[in-house]
């Protein structure tokens, strides 16, 4: 399983619906291939509770270590992506909603005051709630309360998890007021945009034979800077981040089992069906022709 995304990495899956549009989900890390979910992005707003478990959690630039208990506020549009801590599985579940649950309709008072300061401050991409800090800890028990309601589907759920998302909101955005005020001293919305441009390239041309010169260019910056830019970023380096993410667009292939190794490594990038082979071993302790047997 991975997430389903577009080329520029917005995310396929449906949160809800338009009458109701709230999706809470149990997750397992596990679940994903290679024990992690790639980079992705939506407008709604996702909230995390970890259940069991640890997860390397990172949104835009900020990486987090969540263990059992803790939860994550990740704001409308910010890139974000998961990774097992090593090599133990995670558990969690994941309440995604769109805001307009809670302001009812663009140009209240509600989106206005509370809900755009928040969506809108590029700073704020995530916030990060411990049970050792009493209103985060009463945001946890409120995600809890929505994860029973959502499952238990009893009468009126639907208002009462509205009322808890509304409380959730209310209580961030009391919380991180000198945030939002001074979101402009390091609003820092064009360095996530360039990061947006450098996944969405190499997510549309991974296949072809693509140059650091080429990457660099479509974003105006020169290699060397390209190449800090996306080091500071992301925690890895380009060559790296090319590497796995031509790995896991060759994994479906493998699985379907219609194409020759030499096919599946010519579609995904690679210039040798070698050079793919000894790439796949060293990021999946595996062959290719044995991750097909499996």
């Amino acid at each position: 399983m991975q997430i389903s995304a577009n080329k520029q990495q917005k995310e396929l899956k449906e949160h809800g619906s338009f009458n109701f549009p709230v999706l809470v989900s149990k997750e397992v890390l596990a679940d994903y291939e290679r024990g992690s979910f790639m980079w992705h992005w939506h407008p709604e707003i996702e909230l995390t509770l970890i259940t069991d478990g640890q997860i390397s959690y990172q949104v835009n630039d900020r990486v987090y270590e969540l263990k059992a208990g803790d939860g994550l506020f990740c704001n409308s549009n910010a890139l974000h992506t998961g990774h097992m801590i090593d090599g133990k599985n995670c558990l969690y579940t994941s309440i995604t909603f769109n805001p307009k649950i809670i302001y009812g309709f663009k140009g209240s008072v509600i989106y206005n005051d509370y809900v755009l300061p928040i969506t809108e401050n590029i700073s704020l991409g995530s916030v990060v709630f411990k049970s050792s800090a009493s209103w985060q800890q009463t945001i946890l028990e409120n995600m809890k309360n929505i994860e029973n309601l959502y499952f238990n589907g009893q009468d009126t759920y639907e208002f009462r998890i509205q009322q808890l998302l509304s409380d959730i909101w209310l209580s961030l955005y009391n919380n991180t007021k000198s945030d939002i005020q001074n979101h402009t001293l390091r609003s820092g919305g064009k360095d996530i945009e360039r990061l947006r441009q450098i996944l969405s390239y190499m997510e549309e041309h991974y296949h072809e034979k693509i140059t650091l010169d080429d990457i660099s260019d479509s974003i105006g910056l020169c290699r060397e800077e390209c190449c800090r830019f996306f080091k500071k970023q992301m925690n890895q380096s380009l060559f790296d981040y090319l590497m796995y993410l031509r790995i896991e667009k060759s994994l479906p292939l493998l699985m379907e089992n219609r194409l020759s190794i030499t096919e599946i490594a010519e579609s995904t990038g690679f210039g040798s069906s070698s050079y793919y082979a000894r790439v796949f071993k060293e990021q999946m302790n595996c062959s290719p022709t044995q991750y097909k047997k499996k």
